[in-house]
């Protein structure tokens, strides 16, 4: 959401992530724009971080902290 001062904060770390890991699929969805994936995926608050496998959310992280969010990338890009 462009008014959401956490997600311009974040953002340089989201987008220098697929460089560290590019076998893992990236997407970035503005809930104002996009209300069928917010609702889809039940986004109460943003940012959120979906980890999903085969189709399933396997993980969520809704925080801003950057090396909680590096592990479980680390984690789930094997």
């Amino acid at each position: 959401a462009t008014w959401c001062g956490l997600c311009r904060y974040i953002s340089p770390f989201y987008t220098n992530l697929p460089r560290k890991y590019p076998k893992v699929a990236f997407l970035k969805a503005d809930v104002d724009e996009a209300r069928d994936v917010a609702s889809r995926w039940n986004v109460s608050f943003v940012p959120s971080f979906f980890f999903i496998k085969d189709g399933k959310e396997v993980d969520k992280v809704v925080s801003t902290d950057k090396n909680s969010l590096e592990k479980k990338f680390a984690q789930y890009a094997g």
